[in-house]
């Protein structure tokens, strides 16, 4: 377990020490998306959901479950968040709805975790607005596709 950093010595779980690390700009991207009926993505996108604006509340809620990741995912350091965006693109051939976010600090370790618990906190979200419509709503694809900062300095997934 040598390189897995969440655990010690003797296999128990604790946060890491970044005390020592070095303060760096870091900037994480990650994507996902809800695939649903063609009828449902035309009940979002012609604004005819009845619990409201799917794609704004969606987006807010992206924007708040980063802000929140530190306290969901245990061994999370809670970090000063300095931006988050959340898009979320209707897409026709999925069908469905594509969501990325981005979200950067100042810090001393990645921001990775929050873009992906934004990416995910607006799919549940999407999901919970119109799941009166369907209930057979796929959430997939979650992942990070860009990291920068830091020691390992930048990521792109392929």
């Amino acid at each position: 377990m040598a390189d897995l950093t969440h655990f010690d010595g003797a296999g128990h779980a604790h946060m890491v020490d970044v005390s020592d690390k070095a303060v760096t700009s870091r900037v994480a991207t990650a994507e996902g998306y809800v695939k649903m009926l063609p009828e449902t993505l035309a009940t979002i996108t012609e604004g005819r959901a009845k619990k409201g604006d799917v794609l704004a509340v969606a987006r807010l809620a992206g924007i708040m479950g980063a802000k929140k990741t530190s306290e969901l995912i245990p061994l999370c350091h809670p970090l000063p968040i300095t931006k988050v965006s959340v898009e979320l693109m209707p897409d026709a051939e999925l069908p469905g709805v594509r969501i990325e976010a981005t979200v950067k600090t100042t810090g001393q370790t990645g921001i990775e975790m929050e873009a992906l618990t934004a990416v995910s906190t607006a799919a549940l979200t999407l999901y919970d607005m119109v799941k009166a419509v369907e209930k057979t709503m796929e959430i997939g694809g979650i992942r990070l596709l860009m990291k920068s900062g830091g020691k390992s300095g930048l990521f792109e997934a392929e």
